[in-house]
């Protein structure tokens, strides 16, 4: 599966480079740390009401259920995740849909450049779609083995390990692909629109 191919040639390029693993400025925590929510809470989202749409600039949009969702192909992750909040968790297990599956699946027209997630709680964030189909990305519906709790972003969220944690959107419900790029919810309140994090590209 091409998402196993991305993600085998992801860590194999990590381990290979071990000293290169933690990015500057971050440090190695034993456990993913829940950031504090955007709201009041963290949204809890039931299986049996969650959707998941796929429209904007496709020719395929999609408007998957939970059980549909999970018929799609599924990968096994273990990747290096990196909170801007100067943390980093590596070897975090996830499985989910490669956003390549995603990609192919919804079929972005010629004018689609930019992929907005969209989250229960309100949140967005942007990036790129030549980003997206070159490196590893996934919608992650289990993690460690279990489902994702809700302080993680559950049911299912975005994981995006090469760039900075707050482009993971948690609680995802909505891709919308597009031909203009559109800052999201911490870009507009001072963060980097892209957010490398061995570029430490924290803040614009």
């Amino acid at each position: 599966m091409p998402g196993d191919e991305l993600e085998n040639s992801y860590i194999r390029a990590k381990r290979d480079h071990k000293k290169d693993r933690l990015p500057p400025g971050q440090r190695e925590t034993p456990a993913m740390v829940a950031m504090p929510p955007i709201t009041s809470d963290y949204p809890h989202i039931e299986k049996k009401d969650w959707r998941l749409k796929v429209y904007g600039e496709v020719a395929q949009p999609q408007d998957w259920n939970w059980e549909e969702f999970l018929k799609l192909p599924s990968t096994e992750y273990k990747i290096d995740f990196h909170c801007v909040t100067h943390w980093s968790k590596l070897d975090q297990e996830f499985t989910g849909v490669a956003l390549a599956e995603i990609i192919k699946v919804a079929a972005p027209k010629a004018s689609a450049k930019f992929v907005i997630f969209e989250c229960a709680d309100g949140y967005t964030t942007n990036v790129s779609l030549k980003e997206l189909q070159e490196n590893v990305a996934f919608i992650a519906f289990q993690m460690d083995g279990q489902d994702i709790p809700d302080k993680f972003g559950g049911p299912a969220r975005v994981v995006i390990p090469h760039l900075y944690a707050w482009k993971s959107a948690k609680f995802l419900t909505t891709i919308r692909f597009q031909t203009e790029d559109e800052p999201g919810f911490w870009e507009t309140r001072g963060y980097h629109n892209h957010g490398d994090p061995w570029q430490e590209e924290r803040y614009s």
